[in-house]
């Protein structure tokens, strides 16, 4: 398994053990949003501010792609749907895995919504992928959400907890999920887990302070890290509020110092 291991370490700090991954797969399902429209600034601002990994889908890498800046991982998403679909939560593969590394990605990542009407399909892709990332040694993030008609919350921590489980069960290598809310309960989604989590970061929130303090909690938890896209590229500060998150994840900074980090 040398393989993924020597890739996993190129979206992991070594040091920490934690990562900071900046999304910006956003395109295929809303389309060119604020902070996405020109990826080469973005993503040199995100890679300035030290972030260990970005990731989007194939067809974007070359307008992302700088040849110069400090480097930053690249992880490739392989699932997606648009909010025009009829089931806007049916996500279908769009790229394989031999895609991926042809690009020279360090990982890739799947999309699962449990409790979605197609949920079956997804999970059945979970497995097809995890089966090719193993043979390829690539390391696979799977994004777990729990959203579909018999789902009353999504942040709920038992189906939280399933979605992490299930992630773990069937080969991620890393499993991104929502935070729960408070640290005491994000750590039972933690403890039945055996393969790292990272937080997704969601909707734009309304405060910086808010978004570190949900971070904050998660790490006390036991998080390995987060993965927190329009909250990062949509901030008028993107390269300090990243470096404001990664002394956050990679050296203990509490919340009032990442806030003092991103006002310097």
């Amino acid at each position: 398994m040398l393989g993924k291991k020597v890739r996993l370490e190129r979206i992991i700090n070594r040091d920490s053990g934690k990562t900071v991954i900046v999304p910006m797969d956003h395109g295929v399902t809303v389309g060119p949003i604020e902070g996405l429209e020109d990826m080469r600034t973005t993503v040199s601002k995100v890679a300035e501010g030290g972030a260990n990994a970005i990731l989007m889908h194939k067809g974007i890498v070359p307008a992302s792609h700088r040849g110069h800046g400090k480097d930053i991982g690249l992880i490739i998403h392989l699932s997606g749907s648009t909010s025009l679909s009829p089931d806007p939560l049916a996500k279908e593969l769009v790229c394989t895995v031999e895609e991926a590394l042809k690009l020279g990605a360090d990982a890739v990542s799947v999309h699962i919504n449990l409790g979605a009407p197609t949920d079956k399909e997804m999970i059945r892709q979970l497995g097809f992928i995890s089966e090719r990332c193993d043979y390829w040694q690539m390391p696979l993030i799977a994004m777990m959400y729990t959203r579909g008609p018999k789902i009353k919350d999504e942040f709920d921590l038992n189906n939280t907890k399933i979605a992490a489980r299930v992630a773990a069960e069937l080969g991620a290598d890393i499993v991104k999920v929502v935070y729960t809310g408070k640290t005491e309960s994000f750590a039972e989604v933690i403890k039945g887990c055996p393969v790292p989590v990272v937080i997704a970061g969601g909707e734009k929130m309304g405060s910086d302070e808010e978004i570190f303090k949900m971070v904050d909690g998660a790490l006390k938890a036991g998080a390995a890290g987060i993965s927190i896209g329009r909250n990062v590229f949509q901030h008028k500060h993107p390269e300090k509020m990243v470096r404001a998150l990664c002394q956050m994840v990679h050296e203990d900074v509490s919340v009032k110092d990442a806030l003092k980090i991103l006002k310097s």
